[in-house]
């Protein structure tokens, strides 16, 4: 399904009035005033932005409603039972291409640890995981997958109108055409997949060339992945998690988190048996994640640096196969580099 968005933009008009001015969304709920509604859009976009109306309104009539991006989004991989998706991210392939990458950029990761206080394998897994180190970047007019989203996907409509509204910015600030940047089919861009508003906010530009470009310049995203852990928490020297082999039912129903955020103390847990030996303090946050094998349940600790993974996707999925990527991917680069002391 290809549809020209101007009879779709009413809904975009919708989700931003609502969070710019406080418009009731039953205002624009017609999509027979869309042509109104796109100039009132506009004129937001000018008097907020200094875009003209005329360019704003050209953008949005050229921009086509993709069936294939609501299709995506609406069957997301984290969807899937743990012994489901965690083979499509701890494979030998991935883990062989990570320690490539790694090999090809250790002075830029190690630049980036040392600034951001993030370990290299972190930074390394998280581009793994969303790009294959650069290698599938996605193939959606970034316009047209926030713009689908946000018109046509009402359950985040606002949040991809906001989106659409960030990335405007975004590609004047940046030089950008609009319609030619590239990405996945919820608008993510570049090695590290970064939103319009995380390029923004987080990116940065790492080899000092005087431009942010996370498409295809290494250092910039690298520096821009470990920036953005950074900014949101992460700990260096900390635990992501900690595996419970034989946990007691009675502490996972007390203490199993139903939220993103670990909401316990190591202190309570330890008060009704956990034993745990680790290097964490009594009042740091932990909370005890289920992930499904095919016949049970497994149980992990999760900790501070688990939740920071979430906030790059806010799945307990994503996070444990960004941290046992990482693993396998700095295990396999000791024994790269063992086996070229040796080999000596």
């Amino acid at each position: 399904m290809k549809t020209n968005i101007k009879k779709t933009v009413g809904t975009l008009v919708m989700a931003c009035a609502c969070a710019f001015t406080g418009i009731s969304a039953h205002a624009y709920s017609d999509p027979d005033k869309a042509p109104t509604e796109a100039k009132a859009f506009a004129s937001y976009m000018h008097k907020k932005h200094g875009f003209t109306e005329d360019y704003v309104q050209m953008v949005l009539d050229k921009v086509e409603v993709r069936q294939s991006i609501l299709d995506a989004i609406s069957r997301p991989a984290e969807s899937k039972d743990w012994y489901e998706y965690r083979p499509i991210f701890i494979e030998q392939k991935r883990i062989k291409q990570g320690v490539q990458f790694w090999l090809e950029n250790e002075d830029t990761l190690k630049r980036a640890e040392e600034k951001y206080q993030v370990p290299a394998e972190i930074i390394t897994a998280i581009i793994g995981v969303e790009t294959r180190y650069g290698r599938v970047m996605g193939s959606f007019p970034v316009v047209d997958a926030i713009a689908t989203l946000a018109f046509h996907y009402p359950k985040r409509g606002a949040f991809f109108a906001g989106e659409l509204e960030e990335y405007f910015v975004l590609a004047r600030e940046q030089g950008w055409d609009l319609a030619k940047p590239k990405g996945s089919y919820a608008g993510a861009m570049g090695m590290g997949q970064f939103i319009p508003t995380s390029y923004r906010h987080y990116a940065v530009d790492f080899d000092g060339d005087g431009n942010i470009n996370l498409f295809d310049n290494v250092e910039d995203a690298v520096g821009s992945v470990a920036n953005y852990f950074h900014v949101h928490g992460w700990r260096m020297g900390e635990p992501v998690a900690e595996f419970l082999p034989a946990a007691d039912i009675k502490l996972v129903e007390q203490f199993r988190n139903d939220t993103l955020k670990p909401k316990f103390t190591l202190g309570e847990l330890k008060s009704v048996g956990l034993e745990y030996q680790g290097p964490l303090k009594d009042d740091d946050i932990v909370g005890i994640y289920a992930f499904k094998q095919e016949s049970k349940e497994e149980y992990w600790l999760g900790f501070n640096n688990f939740y920071v993974i979430t906030r790059y996707n806010r799945s307990p999925l994503y996070a444990m196969a960004v941290h046992q990527l990482s693993l396998e991917i700095k295990d396999a680069v000791e024994h790269a580099k063992q086996n070229q002391v040796e080999a000596k």
